[in-house]
């Protein structure tokens, strides 16, 4: 038995301790002094379940150690031997670890409803109970930040790449597809086709060097809504030689809650956790852990599906910059969090690290995005799908949102120069902006100039 199949795994990866780390915490050393039946077998009963518990310990410690493998180079055998040889009697804590629906102890049948959390993303049969992820969330936490790191979630359409079907190419597209072609070889290319998939694949501007530069401060996952075969794929395209996500690639198989990403499935605590997202629905559990990211449209058929009446990457004939688009913008952010997180000079942080919150320091970054400003909007802007309202946006950057026009009022959001507040705008010589500098701000973290975003720029 093998993870190979479902959880490509390799030798050489330093940045993949994870593997290493679960592995050598659900080391099953048959000493352990807690049985998980009281019941006791009698003679010939033993003599029945003897021979599968011995096979049911084999094969998960053929999981652990194949995991462990991914840092050391391989499976021992002669571990597992030694392993099982160790006590004649098989004992452990009540079933924190299953597979297969076995206890992966003590090799009983253990009920589903009472099994644990699938962790079908490192195997499909393997399962940990909650009180045995947490206890492996603390033992993470204490290892992640001796190494100064932190946990960061990426999600993959529209926030690393954006992926077309054929069919869904417009006439002006096709021409991509032999273009593609073309490049094969080329090591620097960003734009992929997969036969086996029918779909094209456009990867974000600088990902590459994000990836890079972020790996140095956090242990990555990869969480898509996308099938298990699609976010292997595009795992293999973001991290060919497997020194990133390796075996933490959680796709929509995986999950636990339909139509929903969670943190049960991440073996890190949550207090250390980042995530990017173009979708803030989809996170409801978790809003306090998310940064939204500005929409990837490479192609023409991704703003049709979100009903967006505005042209691509592609008919533009340009794209987002390496140095200024999103993930460069974004990439400073995470640095200035993880710089903030660890930062022991600051006398309103907590000493132990084990007791602060990324979640509050992006919070308190993001309030001084628009600290002192006090916004009015118009009680008639048009509707527009948003993943966050703008009044929301607002008071998360430290803007204080005014129902009513008044002298402290600094700033008018409208589309209608020539409604009541408008005029009362001029008059006073407000700031007159329309809906998308709250947005713009948002999304780069900065607060951005008035001028540009007046009624008819």
């Amino acid at each position: 038995m093998s993870l190979t199949a479902e959880s490509p795994l390799h030798s050489s990866s330093s940045s993949d301790d994870f593997a290493a780390f679960l592995a050598s915490e659900l080391e099953l050393d048959s000493s352990d002094t807690s049985p998980c039946d009281e019941n006791v077998l009698d003679d010939g009963e033993a003599d029945l379940q003897e021979p599968r518990i011995k096979r049911q310990r084999v094969e998960v410690l053929e999981v652990t150690a194949t995991l462990e493998g991914s840092m050391t180079g391989g499976t021992s055998q002669e571990n597992i031997g030694t392993s099982l040889k160790a006590s004649d009697e098989i004992k452990c804590p009540p079933h924190p670890v299953s597979y297969g629906g076995l206890c992966g102890i003590c090799g009983k049948l253990v009920e589903d409803e009472v099994s644990g959390v699938p962790l079908r993303y490192i195997d499909k049969a393997l399962r940990l109970t909650s009180s045995e992820i947490d206890r492996l969330r603390q033992a993470d936490l204490k290892d992640l930040l001796r190494k100064r790191k932190l946990i960061l979630i990426l999600d993959l359409d529209h926030t690393l790449l954006n992926s077309v079907l054929f069919a869904e190419l417009s006439s002006e597209e096709q021409y991509l597809i032999q273009h593609t072609d073309s490049l094969q070889g080329d090591p620097n290319r960003s734009i992929f086709k997969l036969n086996n998939m029918h779909l094209l694949t456009k990867l974000r501007p600088f990902v590459r060097t994000f990836l890079e530069e972020a790996s140095s401060m956090f242990e990555m996952y990869v969480y898509t809504m996308g099938k298990r075969p699609y976010a292997l794929e595009m795992a293999k395209l973001l991290d060919p030689k497997k020194v990133y996500f390796n075996s933490k690639v959680i796709s929509y198989d995986d999950s636990v809650e339909e139509h929903q990403k969670g943190l049960d499935l991440i073996l890190g605590a949550e207090s250390i956790i980042m995530i990017l997202d173009d979708t803030h629905r989809v996170w409801e559990r978790h809003k306090e852990n998310l940064i939204l990211m500005k929409r990837y449209h490479f192609f023409t058929a991704s703003y049709c599906k979100f009903h967006i009446n505005a042209k691509s990457g592609r008919e533009l004939k340009k794209d987002e910059g390496e140095s200024d688009g999103a993930l460069a913008t974004i990439l400073e952010i995470l640095k200035h969090a993880h710089r903030s997180f660890f930062d022991t000079e600051n006398k309103d942080h907590k000493t132990d690290l084990s007791s602060r919150d990324v979640r509050q320091v992006l919070k308190e970054i993001r309030k001084e995005i628009l600290r002192g400003c006090k916004i009015f909007f118009s009680p008639v802007l048009p509707y527009r799908s948003r993943e966050i309202p703008i009044w929301e946006m607002a008071q998360q950057m430290g803007a204080i949102c005014s129902r009513e026009v008044h002298s402290s009022v600094t700033h008018v959001i409208t589309v209608d120069k020539n409604a009541e507040e408008a005029r009362w705008a001029l008059q006073k010589k407000k700031f007159l902006v329309i809906p998308d500098w709250i947005e713009e701000a948002y999304y780069s973290w900065d607060r951005k100039q008035e001028e540009d975003f007046q009624i008819g720029c």
